[in-house]
């Protein structure tokens, strides 16, 4: 391990210390340390990483990625990350630890096994949006490890989801919104609306409409290569899309594709 990103997003509760304690260990084995830019900012305000470089995108030079953080800090790390695909390990100074899954009090015992490569990769699917429309809504970030998500916005009527799996119909949800899950995300958003529990391996993903005005309409396990088109109409101008806790919302009629 010669070259480590550090990214987060607040710095609150004992999230200062744990910075100052985890560069210093890194540096202590000679680590390369790099910060993205906007947690950069913030800790040189508390005077920590004074010295260190930042980053603005990330390359295949790192050797890891470490979040300082809960889960929706891990979530915005993999959405960094994208098609470089580098390791990525969640320090839990949040709230939920189910991504996070590292402890705070063992940062030591981490940085001298990630330092003597004494770890397994569990290699998690990602998904991404692709949109009809010319302008980029969700920026470049626009991956998701969790879910895509499609919901009404400033509205209580449902929408109407066109759904189409590898250019045939599918159906036509009456739902509340769509949600599009990987395996990691199965055990998230997609199972409160009913969704099924799937394993992190398994090359599939859910459909699972949120309550659906048809009781037939139920969740749907697809293959992970299959071309998922969506186009969303209703009585508002706009919808709204979400990957992971990132949203924007889309003009109607807007062609998505997962």
């Amino acid at each position: 391990m010669k070259k480590v990103a550090i990214y987060g997003r607040y710095l609150h509760d004992d999230a200062l210390d744990i910075c100052k304690e985890l560069i210093t260990l890194l540096k202590n084995k000679n680590c390369k340390v790099l910060v993205e830019s906007n947690f950069h900012v913030l800790l040189k305000q508390n005077n920590v990483a004074q010295d260190l470089p930042s980053f603005d995108v990330l390359d295949t030079s790192y050797d890891i990625l470490i979040s300082i953080g809960g889960d929706g800090t891990v979530l915005r790390a993999v959405a960094h990350i994208g098609k470089v695909g580098i390791p990525v390990i969640g320090i839990n100074t949040g709230r939920l630890g189910f991504l996070a899954t590292l402890p705070k009090n063992q940062l030591l015992e981490a940085v001298e096994a990630l330092h003597k490569g004494a770890y397994t990769l569990s290699k998690r699917k990602l998904i991404t949006l692709m949109s009809s429309q010319e302008e980029s809504y969700l920026g470049p970030h626009n991956f998701a490890l969790n879910e895509v998500t499609v919901s009404r916005m400033n509205t209580t009527s449902m929408i109407q989801i066109e759904t189409k799996l590898n250019n045939e119909l599918l159906t036509v949800y009456w739902a509340d919104g769509l949600i599009i899950s990987t395996p990691t995300g199965s055990t998230g958003y997609s199972l409160s609306c009913g969704g099924p529990v799937i394993s992190p391996d398994t090359e599939a993903f859910v459909i699972t409409p949120i309550a659906p005005h048809n009781l037939n309409a139920r969740p749907l396990v697809i293959l992970d290569h299959t071309e998922i088109k969506i186009k969303v109409s209703g009585r508002e101008e706009a919808f709204l899309a979400s990957l992971d806790n990132r949203s924007a919302s889309f003009p109607n009629e807007t062609v998505l594709t997962p």
